[in-house]
């Protein structure tokens, strides 16, 4: 009578400890209904689903709101892509283990453990001790899973926000702001160095504004948290940045979207950068040339990861090409052959679902907009000249054939921009496009 008392007992505890288990390991609820911004304006409401660069919503009315993803404010994209990318973890496993099987392991050594008392002090039989062994087992097991989860972000200090306004102030052309989350970066997406001289590989592209500003400005995470997979740059992110200057220009992944080092080829100017296919200016090659103007010592950007990018050292690089530094922060730096710089990013990032390796890239990310049918390549066409003309407006010139060709461009104040072709004979055509 006594034994089927225990066993009753030890089943009991051992349902309950197991149901429990998956109750705490459940996600459970929705927990989505928040304020979003919207093109600049908040909307109460639920997040139900993404899909297709559109995100869905339950207003407080109970009615569907539907909006493109590039509409909501980075910090909202970053929130609607995490969700993305675990929901999309979910399916592709059938069920969690971490957190389920830490607590049924924990639930079930505890129980064995529990019986073995019982029944050894009840019956005096050395046979139950080992009930408990097994139960400890079951214990050790939790226990070691559970460190292994270990949230590190603890483990890197926060950046110091004031800091980052003084290197990014260091550039008038430049704002910044923040909020519990994001460090923003706002600029126009022209720097104010030269552009454009020296590429002799051309996509026929010339830079033009593009309004990185209020929701389409670039978030930089305040608080950086080390990646225990850190993405290689050589198999990833050949799409979009992957750092912002100090200057508030986007710069790349050295290599171009067909996994080109962009500077070998030829496709960059003499400050490491060029034109993308919406005429957008940003570099491929870490900008040390900055570092007269953020002055020595400091970094001349920050990667999308949260952690500064730095020029050379003498210090030993890990295999990232960064460091832990003494103030047990993490940093990048600057070497002068490939890969340049992030060799990996070392940072946890949110990847868009929408891409896939190579070309995927990390979200949020600021959108660029064209204004004019992306062209090919101009094979044999060397730039030679560029130069401002007047208020947003520039002439660029190439050589073809030992011969002069002249790009003269620019835009209003409504927003309506002018391509002028001048050919070495002295006859032009003449484009223009709305934006």
């Amino acid at each position: 009578m006594l034994k089927q008392n225990i066993m009753k007992y030890f089943l009991t505890i051992l349902v309950y400890l197991t149901f429990h288990s998956f109750i705490y390991a459940h996600d459970g609820g929705h927990h989505n209904n928040k304020t979003w911004t919207i093109n600049d304006e908040p909307l109460k409401a639920e997040l139900l689903k993404y899909e297709n660069g559109k995100v869905f919503f339950l207003n407080q009315e109970r009615e569907l709101i539907a909006c493109d993803l590039e509409a909501l404010s980075p910090k909202d994209r970053k929130v609607v892509m995490g969700r993305q990318t675990k929901i999309l973890n979910i399916n592709q496993s059938e069920f969690k283990t971490n957190d389920s099987f830490e607590i049924l392991f924990l639930g079930f050594g505890t129980s064995l453990l529990l019986l073995s008392i019982v029944l050894f002090f009840k019956q005096r039989r050395k046979l139950h001790l080992s009930y408990g062994v097994l139960g400890l087992i079951f214990i050790t097991i939790s226990a070691c899973n559970k460190d292994d989860s270990i949230d590190t972000s603890t483990d890197i200090p926060s950046n110091d926000i004031s800091y980052m306004q003084s290197i990014f102030g260091a550039f008038s052309e430049v704002s910044t702001s923040s909020d519990e989350t994001y460090f923003y970066v706002s600029s126009n997406g022209i720097p104010t160095h030269n552009m454009m001289v020296g590429i002799t590989n051309w996509q026929q592209q010339v830079p033009i504004n593009h309004e990185y500003s209020g929701s389409n400005s670039w978030a930089i995470p305040i608080q950086p948290v080390l990646s225990d997979n850190p993405l290689s740059t050589q198999t990833n992110l050949l799409k979009g940045a992957i750092s912002i200057a100090a200057n508030g220009i986007p710069i790349f992944n050295p290599l171009n979207n067909r996994a080109e080092d962009a500077n070998a080829i030829g496709e960059l100017d003499q400050w490491g950068g060029h034109c993308g296919r919406a005429d957008d200016y940003h570099y491929h090659l870490p900008p040390t040339h900055l570092q007269t103007t953020v002055g020595a010592g400091n970094p001349i950007a920050y990667a999308v990861d949260g952690f500064p990018l730095y020029g050379e050292t003498t210090e030993q690089l890990d295999e990232y090409l960064g460091r832990i530094n003494d103030n047990g922060g993490y940093q990048y730096h600057t070497i002068n052959q490939y890969p340049y710089f992030i060799a990996g990013m070392r940072g946890v990032v949110t990847l868009d679902p929408n891409t896939s390796a190579p070309e995927n890239q990390i979200i949020p990310q600021a959108m660029t907009q064209g204004v004019r049918p992306a062209l090919g390549p101009l094979v044999g066409a060397s730039i030679t000249s560029f130069q401002s003309t007047g208020t947003n407006s520039y002439s660029l010139t190439y050589s073809l054939n030992n011969e002069s060709y002249i790009v003269n461009y620019g835009w209003d104040n409504n927003a309506l921009y002018t391509y002028e072709f001048i050919n070495p004979n002295g006859s032009s055509t003449t484009e223009t496009y709305q934006r």
